[in-house]
């Protein structure tokens, strides 16, 4: 294990350094917090510091999971991918909106979902062992779960419209405007599609990946921690900070994505990150000098 570096490495209040060193878990995000990729989510490049700061978690035994808001692969594809860029990480520790809204959908007794995606979208639905129906005819179905889906057609639309009038609820992955890449900024295809169903139905869109309580409490879950003692870093003010705050979790943020020091600057003091650092390099820092120890079985 690393040695503490420094107290003067890394600004940090000591009350919130004690808080940093009762978290028993990590959630973070994946595009602009622990690497870049391009408009596509292809040839990840690690962020600095995101190789050192997992490995390190992993040797002291504090469990984390990646939560991205992307679908257009499959958890398993996304930790296939953070490997190939050196970030290993189990297929279990990694989460999209199909994890949560699959671990959702079974909670409401839902059977049938109409999927608007990939096979991102739909393997962790399959997998959880829903009936995953395409945006196809005039089904009757529980639920519409929106995920990344460039291929949306007016048949689509169409499809959806009519599962909704038949009594289903719709759910969307995000409703994020963008992520991060390499390129800068990307349209995301989620809150495009539901705005679409929304003028056409008058539905109300419940967002299932983050900032919502639900993805954190799927993250938990997974996790076996505490809302209140997890510690969710992205890049993004408004997905990764809001969705901390909702769960009384600690919100850590970094400036390698979408995000820089004054995109934060704006925010009260009871909706902004507790920690603001350039990346996870700095955080790592952080986490030495609070000597992190993760949960015990007491503690669960």
């Amino acid at each position: 294990m690393s040695s503490p570096l420094p107290a003067a490495a890394v600004a940090c209040p000591s009350d919130i350094l004690e808080r940093l060193a009762a978290v028993q878990g990590f959630v973070f995000d994946m595009d602009g917090t622990l690497v870049l990729g391009d408009q596509n989510n292809h040839g990840f490049a690690p962020l600095p510091g995101a190789v050192a700061i997992i490995d390190w978690l992993r040797r002291c035994g504090v469990p984390f999971t990646v939560f991205t808001n992307g679908t257009t692969r499959s958890p398993s594809g996304y930790a296939g991918s953070l490997g190939q860029a050196g970030i290993q990480i189990d297929e279990a520790a990694m989460l999209t909106p199909a994890s949560s809204a699959a671990d959702l959908f079974l909670r409401l007794k839902f059977r049938r979902v109409m999927a608007l995606g990939g096979e991102g979208t739909c393997e962790p639905l399959r997998r959880a062992g829903l009936e995953v129906l395409p945006p196809v005819g005039k089904e009757k179905v529980d639920a519409v779960f929106i995920g990344w889906y460039r291929e949306f057609t007016m048949d689509g639309l169409e499809a959806a419209c009519h599962a909704v009038w038949n009594g289903a609820r719709v759910y969307s992955a995000s409703q994020a405007l963008y992520f991060a890449t390499a390129g800068g900024k990307a349209p995301g295809t989620s809150r495009a599609i539901a705005a679409m169903i929304r003028e056409m139905t008058g539905c109300r869109i419940h967002v299932i990946g983050k900032p919502s309580l639900d993805a954190l409490r799927c993250a938990g879950r997974r996790l076996g921690v505490p809302l209140k003692r997890l510690a969710v870093v992205g890049d993004d003010p408004s997905p990764e900070v809001p969705m901390a705050h909702r769960g009384r979790a600690l919100a850590i943020a970094v400036h390698t994505g979408l995000g820089r020091p004054e995109s934060f600057d704006g925010l009260p003091a009871a909706r902004g990150p507790h920690i603001s650092v350039p990346s996870v390099a700095e955080l790592l820092e952080l986490c030495q000098r609070a000597g992190i120890r993760g949960a015990t079985s007491s503690d669960r």
